[in-house]
């Protein structure tokens, strides 16, 4: 679901990645984030390793090296843990110390800073990845900075989860958020176009890539994928999206009631249609 700020407003609308309070706001409760958040689909790790595979092996690594992998906006952890299993060396940057220390009990090395800040003190990686993440980093900024940490070759690749519901659900959903929050921004996000919201986020991360000059054309993949929700499992997820976590406790007890109430009317859960989206470049010899 889209998670950035839509909409017009008679005053220019920040960007995303300046929306400090809610792009930091995750790791109010990190554990649950880490618990309810979705993971991603087999097939895009699998494409992403395969692309930065080829990297690895250049002349001056050792033959056995595994793709080294940058996770950019790691939080707990979540698709570090999934390039891990796939045999990558992992390292995760988030600006949440709270989110990055979940991930580190799960045995992941991150350093805790603002993308745009960090140091790669020299370190090269085969592919730098950012999972539901990159619309918090400066389009261009994080491009040319993901380009300093690439070896020539790797990959740079932003994706995102762009959930659909049954459509008696959009209807149900935006019915109790008009009631309990009208006009918000968690109101907005069932009554706007998922495809429209993730294809403004790609069209930004693919033109902040262009902008640094350091890649080759991005390109757009995409993965369809299901998953289905109790009401209970739905209820967990909530309160960790971006409308969500600056919600004042009684308010978001309001929302939580009225949607559950809406998924036991469809008879207690629901199946999500899930279409990730990712936007792909490679790094070029160039600087």
């Amino acid at each position: 679901m889209p998670t950035v700020p839509a909409g017009q407003s008679p005053h220019p609308a920040p960007e995303p990645h300046e929306h400090r309070e809610m792009a930091e706001s995750f790791g109010v409760d990190a554990e649950r984030y880490d618990r309810a958040r979705p993971r991603y689909p087999k097939a895009l790790i699998d494409r992403t390793v395969a692309a930065c595979a080829r990297t690895a092996k250049g002349p001056d690594r050792a033959p056995d090296h595994p793709p080294r992998v940058l996770d950019v906006g790691c939080g707990t952890g979540i698709v570090t843990q999934q390039f891990a299993a796939a045999g990558c060396e992992v390292l995760g940057v988030d600006a949440d110390a709270r989110m990055a220390e979940l991930a580190r009990r799960h045995g992941l090395p991150v350093e805790v800073a603002a993308f745009e800040a960090w140091d790669p003190a020299g370190r090269e990686f085969d592919a730098v990845v950012a999972a539901q993440a990159w619309h918090w980093v400066d389009p261009v900024a994080g491009a040319a900075k993901a380009a300093r940490a690439l070896r020539p070759g790797g990959l740079l690749a932003a994706f995102w989860n762009a959930g659909g519901l049954p459509p008696g659900l959009t209807e149900a959903f935006t019915e109790v958020y008009e009631r309990v929050l009208p006009g918000s921004l968690a109101a907005r996000q069932w009554s706007a176009s998922t495809d429209d919201a993730y294809a403004a986020l790609c069209a930004k991360a693919a033109d902040g890539i262009r902008e640094a000059g350091a890649y080759g054309e991005p390109e757009e993949w995409r993965f369809d994928w299901e998953w289905t929700y109790t009401r209970d499992a739905w209820l967990d997820l909530l309160p960790t999206t971006g409308p969500h976590t600056t919600l004042p406790p009684e308010r978001l007890a309001e929302v939580l009631a009225g949607v559950g109430a809406a998924v036991d009317a469809v008879g207690g859960g629901f199946t999500m249609r899930y279409t990730t989206v990712a936007v792909a470049a490679v790094r070029t010899g160039g600087a």
